[in-house]
């Protein structure tokens, strides 16, 4: 599990993850991107969202309907841009992940919008490799 320092990110995931910031619609890394694998907290390296969660939802950013599990990540008030939403933070390391909405696939209703440029692929084939080879058992 290889972890990252705030001055080793790139400006886009600097700007999202410590400024709250959002890439560009449909011109991210994962927005249409569905191979099998985990997505990672691009910082702490800690694993937040299955490719089995992920749906195309046409929103241009990588959709998901549910955390891999509870505690992964936090929810807050966003009263930003004029609107109201609810932002999602990675626990482990407090980045700025994207927002989730009540408009997602069942069973569980919501799309976790989430920020390319917040999350590192790890495919299923390198999970061993790289150090989550605990996780082969959700494949």
């Amino acid at each position: 599990m290889e972890k990252k320092n705030v001055d080793e990110l790139t400006e886009i995931q600097y700007e999202v993850t410590q400024n709250n910031g959002t890439e560009a619609p449909f011109k991210n890394e994962y927005w249409n991107f569905f191979e099998d694998g985990l997505y990672v907290d691009v910082l702490s390296g800690v694993p937040l969202f299955h490719s089995k969660d992920k749906f195309e939802s046409s929103c241009g950013w990588p959709s998901f309907t549910k955390p891999l599990s509870e505690g992964l990540v936090s929810e807050h008030e966003d009263f930003s841009h004029f609107m109201i939403r609810t932002e999602v933070r990675s626990v482990s390391s407090d980045a700025h992940l994207g927002h989730v909405f009540n408009d997602g696939p069942k069973p569980t209703g919501l799309r976790y919008c989430i920020n390319s440029a917040a999350l590192h692929f790890i495919s299923k084939d390198r999970l061993q490799e790289e150090g989550y080879g605990e996780y082969l058992s959700h494949f």
